[in-house]
């Protein structure tokens, strides 16, 4: 048996391989554990383990809908954004069709446009900033989704919400807009004319989201998304039912509800990203404005990003290298604990000054 030849010639989705024993700074896994009342609730969750779980997210979405002032309605939960990504692309993609993103845009994007048989167009990042006039003009008649992140991965740079009401705008009516909003609570404002929720009301646009960044949870998978009804349910028909399990979704639960160890969280992100960033622009390297929990470290040459990766490595330390991205002269770094942030900016201080 051989595989569909379009999936036969895809490499699997790849992640930085942490089992060496080193500090990871790979990831972009939260700086520190979920909320107390989520890891209380897993216990219980867990004793009723032999039961399905509610295959309509209906406490989760309740919360959701709570915080974000949205319609619950409008909310589809998945095993991480991942899983709505792939699901959007397996409803509203196939051959003979495209879709668009920028150039340094999240690479599920090009995994899940491929693994629904059709192609993806790229366009530029000026300074590592999405161009939405630029994207916008890219639309081509077989275009039928723009994906971007915002803010970006692995840039950290945002674009904002003037920007995407005239992305939106100025895209025609029947291509959908899908706005990955991973890192968004590091990047809210909390001001209700600059939700990016409001965008569902101009038709075609989902936001997607996630607890595994601010919320601590990436070991939970859970994803969600708010979405247009008339997409939100044909996207349901290829989701996997019960596809949260009943720990994930009562960790959730029980975290979205606890909104100031969120924000206490973001705010200790915010204050050690600033702190690593100014010591380690001192260096000479270049990073660019991060609005998440990790930054770019851009280096003056390809070779001189392995040398400091492997630098990294002497040091015990695992950044993440950006070749799949087109920026092989860069590292990503994830946004840890103080003593890991400390090490990394010695080492980079080190190394840097052995370059002179």
């Amino acid at each position: 048996m051989k595989a569909n030849p379009h999936i036969a010639t895809l490499d699997a989705y790849a992640l930085t391989d942490t089992s060496g024993g080193l500090i990871s700074l790979a990831q972009n896994e939260s700086l520190r554990p979920p909320s107390p009342h989520a890891i209380a609730v897993a216990a219980t969750a867990a004793a009723n383990a032999q039961l399905y779980s509610d295959p309509g997210w209906t406490k989760l979405r309740a919360a959701i809908a709570k915080v974000h002032a949205i319609d619950p309605e409008v909310i589809l939960c998945g095993a991480g954004s991942m899983e709505l990504i792939a699901a959007l692309a397996g409803a509203y993609l196939g051959p003979n069709e495209r879709a668009l993103t920028t150039a340094h845009g999240y690479l599920f994007f090009r995994t899940a446009t491929r693994i629904a048989g059709a192609q993806i167009d790229l366009v530029s990042e000026p300074d590592m900033t999405i161009d939405v006039d630029a994207l916008a003009a890219a639309i081509t008649p077989e275009t039928r989704i723009v994906f971007i992140a915002n803010p970006g991965n692995p840039t950290g740079t945002r674009i904002d919400i003037d920007a995407l009401w005239r992305l939106r705008t100025s895209m025609p009516c029947d291509v959908m807009l899908v706005v990955d909003e991973a890192y968004g609570e590091f990047s809210d404002t909390g001001r209700a004319d600059e939700s990016t929720f409001n965008l569902i009301q101009a038709g075609n646009t989902v936001i997607l989201r996630t607890l595994s960044k601010a919320y601590g949870l990436a070991g939970q998978r859970i994803g969600w998304g708010a979405f247009p009804l008339e997409i939100a349910s044909e996207v349901r028909k290829v989701l996997n039912p019960n596809n949260i399990s009943s720990v994930s979704l009562a960790m959730a639960t029980a975290a979205m509800r606890d909104q100031n160890y969120m924000r206490e969280t973001v705010q200790l992100t915010h204050e050690r990203r600033v702190d690593f960033m100014e010591r380690v622009r001192k260096t000479g390297i270049f990073i660019p404005e991060s609005y998440a929990n990790f930054a770019l470290l851009q280096f003056s040459s390809d070779e001189q990003a392995g040398a400091a990766d492997a630098a990294l490595r002497e040091c015990g330390l695992l950044a993440r290298a950006m070749g799949g991205y087109g920026l092989a002269n860069c590292l990503r770094v994830t946004v840890g604990d103080e003593a890991a942030m400390l090490r990394t900016s010695v080492c980079l201080e080190r190394f840097m000054e052995g370059q002179t």
